[in-house]
């Protein structure tokens, strides 16, 4: 089983880019869906939730007011906008699926299911 995340690629900062997040052999509905991003010499990191029913969501702090996580479940699809994007953002995005507990939504180990990554470069 795999997730497929896309949509990523070069912004200037300051612009914006949405992020998708599909499954073609698992059904999304049932997990919480969360980004990670992962920069070079650095740890994986959680950067968003969105739980099963998506009636919550959680951010990383330097991304609130900034990114929304949002799904479609009808689409099998979780969709993460990415707005006012900065350099710092720059990095490989991740999405995964799991069934983690409140406390744990930004831990990678709460999560089974993993996608390949798509890459998201902000610079002028």
């Amino acid at each position: 089983v795999q997730l497929q995340a896309s949509g990523g690629g070069l912004v200037q900062p300051g612009g914006s880019l949405t992020l998708s997040c599909t499954a073609s052999d698992l059904t999304l509905d049932y997990y919480a869906i969360g980004w990670f991003r992962k920069g070079p010499g650095k740890e994986r990191e959680g950067v968003s939730c969105i739980t099963s029913n998506g009636l919550s969501t959680y951010y990383l702090d330097s991304v609130k007011g900034r990114f929304t996580v949002s799904r479609d479940n009808v689409k099998n699809t979780v969709y993460l906008q990415m707005n006012s994007l900065k350099p710092e953002d720059t990095t490989v995005y991740y999405c995964a699926a799991g069934r983690p507990i409140t406390t744990t939504v930004m831990r990678r180990e709460s999560y089974a299911y993993w996608g390949q990554g798509t890459q998201v470069t902000v610079s002028s």
